[in-house]
């Protein structure tokens, strides 16, 4: 940290500290070597944790963190679905998954990152190009579905969720890498499922960022978390960073560093 404004009590120059996500971006950009944040949106850099991991950690495992513990509910015993499970946040759904005593299912497009994703975490994989989700749900939870759906595509692959889904299941859908028109089957109804999306209410809900803060913490603090960073960058090469990304070869976070 190189200042603080007047009346920043919690934070003083010099200390190491990490940016939370969402507090009010339009205004704030944090994409620069020299970044100016409410003092809201600082933490202390965990010890724990080198800077590169700091930097990987909250906005992934935050943005996992209300739809698992507050929406759903995750509890022990529930199955539960993640897709997109090879980006950081899926990663962090992952993680959150195990500590919640309930078992993750990862869903991959292809089986090249299938073998990380078991070592990461997760309980079993679906390669969703070359198998039947429903039925590969529905065979690993012995016809009864999963209980949760932990959804970052939409699109066509909200509607397979659904149909992979137990009666009184519910989808969480934070995320919109489809783009395509979503579908809903006619028993969502008879099945009693939830619907329900997230967006970062983090940046507004002090009481629910001050939650999340602490679970994700408390739970770094006792080695149960850690960010997969699958590459650096130098800030001069943002460029090839996104092309990194756009490619969608890697697992887990990208980070840039001045």
């Amino acid at each position: 940290m190189e200042d603080v404004g007047t009346g920043v009590t919690a934070f003083e120059r010099g200390d190491a500290v990490t940016v939370l996500p969402g507090v009010r971006p339009l205004r704030f950009g944090t994409y620069g070597e020299t970044i100016l944040v409410p003092d809201v949106a600082v933490v202390a850099q965990p010890p724990e944790l080198s800077a590169v991991e700091a930097a990987a950690l909250w906005v992934a495992h935050l943005t996992a963190y209300a739809p698992l513990v507050e929406i759903a509910e995750v509890g022990p015993g529930d199955v539960v679905l993640i897709n997109a499970a090879s980006s950081s946040v899926g990663l962090a759904a992952i993680s959150i998954v195990r500590r919640l005593n309930a078992t993750p299912v990862a869903l991959t497009r292809t089986r090249r990152k299938a073998d990380l994703l078991l070592r990461l975490g997760a309980e079993a994989v679906i390669v969703t190009d070359e198998e039947d989700v429903v039925g590969r749900t529905h065979a690993l939870t012995a016809g009864a579905g999963a209980w949760v759906a932990f959804d970052a595509v939409a699109g066509p692959a909200l509607t397979t969720l659904l149909h992979a889904l137990a009666p009184g299941g519910i989808v969480v859908q934070y995320g919109l890498l489809s783009q395509e028109p979503m579908l809903f089957p006619l028993d969502v109804s008879a099945r009693k499922l939830t619907i329900t999306g997230y967006g970062l209410d983090l940046a507004t809900d002090t009481e629910l960022r001050r939650r999340a803060y602490r679970f994700v913490k408390d739970r770094v603090v006792a080695g149960a978390f850690r960010p997969v960073v699958a590459d650096t960058f130098p800030l001069s090469a943002a460029a090839e960073a996104h092309a990194v990304l756009e490619r969608n070869t890697h697992v887990g976070k990208i980070v840039l560093i001045p």
